[in-house]
């Protein structure tokens, strides 16, 4: 068996790290807003070049701060992409604005900026770019539009930790970076957390209320606010993780170039393009084939855990047919939702398990010649 992702590898690699943070947490018994956590969010802060982090329960309660924070309620219109985690939009919701879907780029399937201006109106008071699958935007590009029309940017990164463009993290362009620490990601805890990076110092006094009851201090209570904050237990365990992050990312450009290596030419594959600038961590690996669903039920038979990202667009769920957008809208990501394929994907990933799925999916292709 070739898991889609090996947590308990990783977990074995640092255990003694984890164990020795997580007993001063048990032995400080702070479990809430503790030292653990003001540690955390200084270096994460740090490392994605901004100013302050603001660690809550979850990216998608990271994404709804934001929005709420910037004062985006009934009536506003948000821009994001059409093929994302339904998280990203689901926080628009949350607020009560109007998501606008955009279509994907088809190299970098990411958000299509040559489509983006069309979708402003004077209602957008938001853009929500997408870094996905470990993949930045073009920062610049985007923020032009947004300086154009007066839009703040709130960048989605929680695929896409220590991505760079330009010489500059993901998460720090925007008003505001949002950040998943589910445990899958390039920087997981070890249950649900979430983060919220700035440089904006009101911004973030604000969002530091907003995430605990829209408290200042104890029993004072100046605006109304939310239960939603990274634990310090989780906080402890994301700063020891931290310290590998730059290891386990380059490992992940690594594989994915040794897969790209091997992969070459095979069929019908379609293979993400690797660049050279850091602008790509590879949360995910994907690759596209029309044969999409045989591939990977013969790699699940023999196997190997496969996945795809994302199998229903959302305007096609039913949570968001109110839209009413149609799948001809949107022709690149409702083509690319029938093809792309997520492989095996993680540092600790090692060369005789790629080698095992790229021989698999080279006898796939040899059997349908």
């Amino acid at each position: 068996m070739i898991p889609f992702v090996d947590l308990k590898t990783q977990y074995k690699l640092i255990e003694e790290e984890i164990r020795s943070e997580i007993e001063k947490v048990l032995q400080q018994g702070n479990f809430i807003l503790g030292e653990q956590l003001t540690e955390f969010e200084e270096a994460f802060a740090d490392f994605c070049d901004s100013q302050y982090c603001i660690g809550v329960a979850s990216g998608t309660d990271a994404l709804c701060l934001a929005l709420h924070v910037l004062g985006i309620g009934p009536g506003d219109e948000v821009i994001t992409a059409a093929n994302t985690f339904v998280a990203t939009v689901f926080a628009i919701s949350y607020v009560g604005a109007i998501p606008v879907l955009v279509d994907i780029d088809p190299t970098t399937y990411n958000i299509d900026l040559d489509i983006v201006e069309k979708k402003i109106t004077s209602r957008t008071k938001v853009i929500i770019p997408v870094h996905l699958y470990g993949r930045s935007v073009d920062m610049g590009k985007l923020l032009k539009i947004a300086s154009k029309y007066g839009i703040s940017i709130i960048e989605d990164a929680c695929q896409a930790h220590g991505a760079i463009w330009e010489g500059k993290k993901v998460g720090s362009w925007g008003t505001m970076g949002c950040f998943s620490f589910y445990p899958a990601k390039n920087l997981g805890a070890y249950g649900d957390g979430g983060a919220i990076v700035t440089s904006d110092k009101h911004l973030y006094e604000k969002l530091r209320m907003l995430r605990n009851y829209g408290s200042p201090k104890k029993y004072h209570h100046d605006i109304v606010g939310y239960n939603s904050r990274l634990d310090t237990l989780q906080a402890a365990i994301l700063r020891v993780k931290l310290r590998h992050l730059d290891d386990w990312n380059k490992k992940r450009v690594e594989n994915a170039i040794f897969y790209n290596e091997k992969l070459k030419d095979i069929g019908d594959l379609v293979l993400p393009e690797i660049r050279k600038d850091g602008s790509h961590v590879f949360h995910l690996y994907v690759v596209r084939t029309k044969e999409r669903d045989a591939l990977l039920s013969y790699l699940k038979e023999n196997g190997v855990q496969c996945g795809i990202h994302y199998p229903i667009p959302i305007y096609s769920l039913g949570a968001y047919s109110t839209l009413g957008y149609t799948p001809n809208e949107f022709p690149i990501t409702e083509a690319f939702s029938k093809q792309i394929l997520s492989l095996p994907m993680y540092p600790e990933l090692n060369e005789a398990q790629m080698s095992t799925v790229v021989s698999l999916i080279k006898k796939f292709y040899q059997g349908r010649e």
